[in-house]
């Protein structure tokens, strides 16, 4: 029993790594060699975690192998627009300036019925206010929506908003972010006489941040433990 954990927590920091060394992209996102490398890699981490007369090398080796030709598929995509093209596909525009592409919708083997559903998800309800929607080579759908039926945008009224930023963490629960504070060109004592406005100290703080128009918010932690 305890081999068996102790393989599968070895499998699984190995499966954590690269997939993290694979990239960010969320799974709707995943092209189709990354998918078939990310279904790859969990089904060879399974047989070495549950069969304990298999060594655990044969599972650790083939994962890294998967891993070197994801980087190198990769590197080429970035280097070779046709052999990306062949490995990932190409855009298919489903409707093109208002109307809806059968050929197309057929080639990619997509009903109307869920044509339409991919639209509400792009809070998109009705085909008639879309001008373009292009399936994308991760599957996802985008949608550029007719000019008359899009947001109005503050340039629309020629208005030009003001620079908003990024909010950047200070404390959380707690723990000061000193990274944060070094990017901000601001120490520990500014964020205690910030927080002291507030009669806090950054141990009690639950949350306190910075926006970019330098707005400060902060709230204190809930010291008293609630009742059953």
């Amino acid at each position: 029993m305890l081999i068996t954990l102790i393989r599968s927590i070895i499998l699984y920091i190995l499966v954590l790594i690269v997939m993290r060394l694979m990239g960010k992209r969320e799974i709707g996102q995943l092209q189709p060699f990354e998918l078939a490398i990310a279904i790859m890699i969990a089904d060879l981490a399974t047989i070495p975690m549950s069969d304990i007369g298999i060594p655990i090398i044969n599972g650790i080796i083939p994962i890294l192998g998967l891993l070197v030709m994801h980087l190198l598929i990769s590197y080429i995509n970035l280097k070779s627009m046709k052999i990306r093209g062949l490995i990932c596909g190409k855009p298919s525009i489903l409707i093109y300036r208002g109307r809806i592409d059968e050929n197309v919708m057929r080639k990619e083997r997509l009903t109307i019925n869920e044509l339409q559903e991919r639209l509400r998800a792009n809070n998109v309800n009705s085909i008639s206010e879309v001008e373009y929607a292009i399936l994308e080579t991760s599957g996802q759908i985008s949608v550029v929506e007719k000019p008359e039926k899009r947001n109005l945008k503050p340039e629309d009224f020629n208005l030009k908003p003001e620079y908003e930023g990024i909010t950047y963490d200070l404390v959380v629960d707690g723990v000061v972010m000193y990274d944060n504070l070094k990017i901000l060109n601001k120490d520990y004592n500014w964020l205690k006489e910030e927080l002291n406005k507030y009669n806090l100290k950054p141990e009690n703080t639950l949350i306190a941040t910075i926006d970019g128009k330098n707005e400060f918010f902060c709230q204190e932690k809930n010291t008293k433990k609630g009742k059953d």
